[in-house]
């Protein structure tokens, strides 16, 4: 639920905003501090959550499946070929920008590694941080390159699927390089935290180690990605590009404890709070929730809905972005208590079980 609401707030911009307006820095001090404020603490660390969850979640439809004594492989591999059904149509019909597909290919790569020990898999994790680092270098030198110079929702809603058809081979590019070590990471680790029984305890090993270094990762978490936010906005100068490729470098660590610090923060105040049901069941109908994002910014900034594409700053774009990411969960709710599951749930549901209880 908090990943959607982040995801949210870094997606919507992109679909508001021409492609130059992340070139240039803002006029606006408002503008200025919002996209500071968003690159630092939102940008690259909520996709780690849900990531994070999507491993998780491999486990547990493993032994789901053991359990109910049908092949897990025959249903993860329906599961995935249905994700990567809606991931096609989500970027080409609502937001090229999908993180669907990319999960994928990463789940196809994870498959193999279901049976690890969770100290392998976060060995495994581990790997993925100087494969990161070159990823994220090459993304910094080739980054000019992947930028289309068109817009996405401008005009009507045709003009705007064709270009989103047109940009999507270069913006899943930039999307493999810039997420796809980092959320591979999270998918190992959400495995190994699934298999030692991450959620079921608050005084699971893991869970008291990451309680015990909370405050470290706090601080290095917002120092690095603070650097980041700094390199890559107005508050350096845009001549001075070695602090650009220094700033992605600094994520691949920074990212990945501001997220881990994010959980520790949320497993905190789940343990004092209870959240409302019509939350809950937001979170459990993430994929649903997630699209309707898209389709709800579509209508408000696309030439073929509202047509706002291009007249807000980045001030704006994030109350506006809050707004969206309520409206989809309160939206997703209300449908899962009515129909028991969120509408791309059930569509999924019924793909991967194939008529299998």
């Amino acid at each position: 639920m908090t990943a959607l609401m982040g995801i949210c707030i870094v997606n919507v911009p992109f679909m508001a905003l021409p492609v130059e307006a992340s070139l240039v820095p803002p006029s606006a001090a408002l503008d200025q501090v919002a996209a500071f404020l968003v690159e630092g603490l939102f940008q690259a660390k909520f996709f780690l959550l849900f990531s994070f969850l999507f491993g998780w979640s491999l486990h547990q439809q493993a032994q789901s499946a053991q359990k109910k004594g049908v092949s897990f492989n025959r249903r993860y591999a329906r599961r995935l070929s249905g994700l990567a059904v809606l991931g096609v149509l989500h970027a080409v019909l609502v937001f090229n920008g999908d993180i669907l597909l990319l999960y994928v290919l990463l789940g196809l790569v994870i498959w193999p590694l279901r049976q690890r020990d969770p100290a392998t898999l976060i060995r495994i994790a581990l790997t993925m941080v100087p494969l990161g680092v070159v990823s994220l270098t090459s993304l910094g030198i080739l980054l000019p390159d992947t930028l289309s110079s068109g817009t996405t929702l401008g005009g009507g809603y045709w003009e705007a699927t064709r270009t989103r058809w047109l940009d999507w081979p270069g913006t899943f590019a930039f999307l493999l390089l810039f997420q796809g070590p980092l959320a591979f990471a999270a998918f190992a680790s959400g495995l190994a935290a699934a298999k030692s029984g991450f959620f079921e305890t608050p005084l699971n090993r893991g869970r008291v180690s990451l309680n015990k270094g909370l405050p470290w990762l706090i601080f290095f978490g917002v120092t690095f990605n603070l650097y980041y936010a700094a390199a890559m906005s107005w508050m350096i100068p845009p001549e001075r590009g070695l602090h650009s490729l220094a700033g992605l470098v600094v994520l691949v660590l920074g990212a990945p404890l501001l997220s881990a610090a994010y959980l520790g923060l949320l497993l905190k105040l789940t343990e004092r709070y209870t959240l409302p049901d019509w939350l809950m069941r937001a979170g459990r109908n993430s994929l649903s929730v997630y699209v309707l994002q898209g389709i709800l910014a579509g209508a408000v900034f696309g030439g073929y809905g509202l047509g706002l594409f291009g007249t807000m700053g980045q001030g704006a774009l994030f109350f506006v972005a809050i707004a969206v990411a309520v409206m989809s969960m309160a939206i997703v709710s209300v449908l899962a208590k009515r129909f028991e599951r969120g509408p791309l749930e059930a569509l999924l549901r019924a793909w991967t079980y194939g008529g299998t209880p």
